[in-house]
């Protein structure tokens, strides 16, 4: 599950954060301990650790004393606030920027947006 090239703690704390962002970890909602992750994914506990110490300091998670980890109120939000921040820093900022080099209009980059957005979700992948 965790096989991609960043270190195995940014990898569990962004399928947290995913599950989080899908709704299957919803506020309030107590989240794996430590050890248990680590059993269930076969890696070491301070990886997990490291991981789950990430998103507490970012608001994801916080900690109840003698009971674990838990979704923080208004982490979902947050979340969502934060990724789309970062989808047009990142992604349609520079798309954006390269359609201008390539001489590509604003009308014409719209019509393919509003084209492609009534399109099926599922012929999308194939326009």
């Amino acid at each position: 599950m965790f096989d991609g090239p960043e270190p195995l703690y940014v990898q569990i704390a962004a399928h947290v954060r995913d599950l989080v962002l899908a709704g299957d970890l919803a506020e309030e909602e107590q989240v794996m301990s430590t050890t248990q992750f680590a059993t269930t994914y076969r890696i070491n506990p301070a990886t997990a650790a490291k991981a789950f110490a990430g998103l507490v300091e970012e608001g994801v998670l916080y900690k109840r004393r003698g009971l674990g980890m838990f979704v923080a109120p208004g982490a979902r939000e947050r979340l969502l606030g934060s990724g789309r921040e970062a989808y047009f820093a990142e992604v349609l900022d520079p798309a954006l920027d390269q359609a201008e080099r390539l001489g590509i209009s604003t009308d014409e980059v719209h019509d393919y947006i509003a084209g492609r957005a009534a399109l099926p979700a599922g012929r999308r992948e194939n326009s």
